[in-house]
């Protein structure tokens, strides 16, 4: 039985030899693993461009492409292309050949031809063959997005120095885009780490121990270019009880204030140039139908008061002359976790539903465009004081939820009123799920910062595969 092929080829914004040397850099590969897969590089040994480099992965997803894969990489030929065979997997065969192709002396393209047979002989084609098919489809029109989209990202500074970056919470929704985004633009990156963690294997990265609740050494940051400030307690999580407000309060505000002391701590010529810490979107509150810009003061609530003293917590790192940037992030979108990885399942049963009156404002943005802002913070000078990190097209909860079935082809035809919303959630209803934010991107838009994802519809079927 002849084996079946695969092949994707799409124009990208570099040389071939930078589109191969994007793929020599680490975490690469982790980069260009779709949200919608549920699936995770567990071993990797060798190095790109040598023999015996290899990798292996795990995926529980549905269908013929589950299981643990091993894929073996060769013929590595710097600047035009090399090749992979899985070693073990769920298919029968699978030969992969990754193109560089020279177009100019600044574009080129990237080209993925795949050859592989199902296992199971006619019965695994005849049933498999079209899942796999669409599954491919999706999976290496994501990674070539992803590729072409980083590959602009990091062109635009190219002219600037590589840094050297300390990142904490970058295993959560962000910092997992935000870290790989860094490190294939040629980037290092200093995870800073709570608890005993360790990594599987080598990623590239270096792992440091970190105690949020515990002053800094005052050469922490020695060596360290910029900071980027993710941790925090998740405010989704549970019932805003006394405990939970202060855990929220205190695990942004202590942490943010010791690592800007920290920052200060080095003399002028070796401390970070840059300080880059999460804020929220929700600094505005409730806001109804007003256009927010960065400059609107803040709104009433427990969560805007939240956001005030978080960003207040930055001060000694601001007032010592170090560029400051607070984004205030909107409802970052990955079908991992977040707002919509909470209601992917709801939804594809059927019971998607509108929250309250369905006229509130849903300041939303995808979690790559949110890495691609800190990125873009980090690297442009111009960039200063808090950042709106939210899409340039805000819609109504009741256009999300319609929106959201579309994609997914199921109906979304059920309301919860804000009573069953309240009694279910708490604080978190009135302020989070209830609360209106038309917050515009006003900065971002002005430094010239160019969204992947402004529509909500390409957006989510980006995100899931559709």
């Amino acid at each position: 039985m002849p084996n079946e092929t695969f092949t994707l080829r799409s124009p990208v914004p570099v040389s071939a030899e930078e589109l191969y040397a994007w793929h020599a850099r680490p975490l690469a590969f982790q980069r260009l693993q779709p949200p919608w897969e549920d699936a995770q590089i567990i071993k990797q040994e060798g190095a790109f461009g040598t023999d015996g480099f290899r990798i292996t992965v795990r995926t529980k997803t549905v269908g013929p492409l589950n299981g643990t894969w091993v894929a073996d990489a060769f013929d590595f030929q710097p600047g035009r292309g090399f090749q992979d065979r899985a070693l073990e997997g769920p298919f029968a065969s699978w030969h992969h050949t990754h193109r560089m192709v020279p177009d100019t002396t600044e574009t080129s393209f990237l080209e993925d031809a795949i050859e592989y047979r199902l296992p199971l002989g006619m019965a695994g084609r005849v049933f498999g063959g079209g899942m796999v098919r669409r599954r491919l489809a999706a999976m290496f029109a994501y990674r070539h997005f992803i590729t072409a989209s980083d590959l602009r990202r990091h062109a635009k500074f190219a002219h600037k120095p590589r840094l050297t970056i300390a990142v904490t919470g970058s295993r959560g929704m962000i910092g997992s885009d935000l870290v790989p985004l860094l490190t294939t633009g040629g980037h290092k990156v200093v995870r800073l780490l709570t608890g005993n963690a360790t990594p599987l294997y080598d990623d590239g990265t270096k792992w440091v121990a970190w105690k949020p609740d515990a002053p800094l050494a005052a050469d922490t940051f020695d060596g360290i270019d910029a900071v980027v400030h993710l941790a925090g307690d998740n405010v989704a999580e549970g019932r805003w009880t006394d405990a939970k407000k202060r855990k929220i309060l205190d695990s942004r505000t202590g942490p943010t204030r010791a690592i800007a002391r920290a920052i200060t701590t080095l003399p002028i010529d070796r401390r970070p140039k840059v300080f880059v810490c999460a804020s929220a979107v929700g600094f505005y509150g409730n806001r109804g139908e007003e256009e927010l810009a960065e400059d609107s003061p803040a709104g009433e609530g427990f969560f805007p008061e939240v956001a005030k003293v978080w960003e207040g917590a930055c001060a000694p790192a601001r007032d010592a002359g170090v560029r400051t940037v607070n984004m205030r992030i909107g409802v970052a979108l990955s079908p991992k976790s977040g707002a919509l990885g909470k209601q992917l399942l709801p939804f594809k049963m059927g019971a998607g539903a509108v929250l309250g009156d369905g006229k509130q404002w849903v300041p939303w943005i995808t979690a790559n465009d949110v890495a691609g802002a800190i990125y873009h913070s980090l690297m442009s000078d111009e960039i200063n004081g808090p950042v709106n990190t939210v899409g340039p097209n805000p819609v109504t909860n009741r256009t999300f939820t319609k929106t959201l079935g579309r994609v997914l082809r199921r109906p979304a035809f059920f309301w919860l009123p804000e009573v069953a919303l309240r009694a279910a959630f708490g604080g978190v209803a009135d302020e989070a799920l209830l609360a209106s934010m038309k917050a515009r991107p006003a900065k971002l838009a002005m430094d010239g910062f160019a969204f992947d994802h402004p529509d909500l519809e390409t957006a989510l079927r980006f995100l899931l595969g559709r």
